[in-house]
């Protein structure tokens, strides 16, 4: 057999590039060459798999649980049972309430609630605060009961007039928190931050008004607070400019505004009463103030009828021994007393009486005469 007819049964080209028959060998050595080929492709998916099945099976029993977390993570159902009260503080994000959360027993894990609130459109809604909250509850109701709307917080109200003792036992009636704790935290002035004509006298400068503590909050913070309430207010009725404007400090205008919220029955009484104080004050010669409210503060007494012999008390806040004003505020006094003593009526009275007691009805009078003729009515009706 010659060559060309031995190529043509192996298979092999001929120089025009016809066909040839290949060996058997050769066919065998093609097909292992393309099978290692294909193996190569399906190996890849083959190898992930396992290394999936792996992290899944027995010997990556984490790996499951990661991975379980990541893609349903635990959860609890219903609205929970027992009690626990969660603050949020200022500044927390919400993945750290979060974690709170899942270590108070409160939701299953943090995964779970960060989830909820996405779904709800709270990530940024969560207020500071206390909220009282159950153990094992589900995530969507643990997020649905962090709203402002259920914050736990102590509301309190303070009257016009209270003196710093009684502000102290309001205090303490309506947070739950001794009244001694309110007295010592009165003591550390620089920490409540009262203003420089203050002159680090609390008195006066507690303002009243309703305010609303969160359940931590301190004695110290809560008067803090209410300082800081009163800067407000003073701001507001622009006190410095005002007093400048009388010719007497900040200090001088609370402690006169003091004296109108205990001597005034009613609040239209007030400018008038302010402006007997003023009449009295630069009266030429001086004029002692007379004042019986200041009068009862120097005994630790109430009301606003001394006796004659309490009016002999020798005292800096007694005006029937003093000249001039007390070294201090006798009252917490609020807006409607501070604008008072900011803008006085206009007139010429120095005496007033209060000669309804039933009413509050306050009358003015400019001499000694009418003063008297007041006086008699007073005690006609029952003063």
């Amino acid at each position: 057999m010659n060559d060309l007819d031995l190529n043509t049964l192996l298979g092999a080209e001929d120089d025009e590039g016809s066909p040839r028959r290949r060996s058997r060998s050769a066919q065998r050595g093609g097909r292992r060459r393309r099978r290692r080929r294909n193996r190569g492709r399906f190996l890849a998916p083959l190898l992930a798999f396992v290394v999936l099945a792996g992290i899944i099976g027995g010997g990556g029993y984490y790996g499951y649980l990661w991975l379980s977390d990541a893609l349903v993570p635990d959860d609890y159902t219903g609205q929970g049972t027992g009690e626990v009260v969660i603050e949020i503080k200022q500044g927390q994000s919400a993945s750290e309430v979060a974690q709170e959360l899942e270590q108070q027993g409160v939701v299953a894990s943090a995964k779970a609630f960060i989830n909820a609130i996405s779904n709800a459109n709270m990530s940024a809604s969560l207020q500071p605060g206390s909220y009282k909250l159950r153990k094992k509850m589900s995530a969507a109701s643990a997020a649905a009961a962090l709203v402002p709307a259920n914050r736990l917080l102590a509301t309190v109200q303070l009257k016009e007039g209270l003196r710093l003792s009684q502000t102290f036992a309001e205090l303490a009636k309506q947070t739950g928190k001794p009244a001694k704790e309110f007295a010592a935290a009165a003591k550390d002035v620089d920490a409540l931050d009262l203003p420089p004509y203050a002159k680090g006298k609390l008195e006066g400068y507690v303002f009243p008004a309703t305010y609303e503590f969160q359940p931590k909050t301190t004695p110290k913070e809560m008067l803090a607070e209410m300082v800081d309430r009163f800067k407000q207010a003073a701001e507001q009725a622009d006190l410095e400019a005002g007093a400048k404007a009388l010719g007497h400090t900040p200090h001088d205008i609370i402690v006169i505004a003091s004296i109108v919220q205990a001597e005034a029955g009613r609040t239209e009484d007030m400018a008038k009463i302010a402006r007997v104080i003023y009449n009295r004050l630069d009266r030429k010669p001086p004029m002692k103030l007379q004042m019986d409210s200041t009068t009862m503060y120097a005994l630790g007494k109430y009301g606003t009828a001394a006796t004659n012999a309490e009016t002999k008390t020798r005292h800096p806040y007694n005006t029937y021994y003093v000249d001039g004003l007390p070294p201090g505020a006798i009252t917490n006094p609020g807006d409607h007393a501070i604008e008072a003593a900011l803008n006085p009526a206009k007139g010429d009275w120095l005496y007033f009486v209060a000669t309804d007691p039933k009413s509050n009805v306050t009358k003015f009078a400019t001499t000694e005469a009418e003063f008297n003729q007041l006086l008699n009515e007073y005690r006609a009706n029952g003063g």
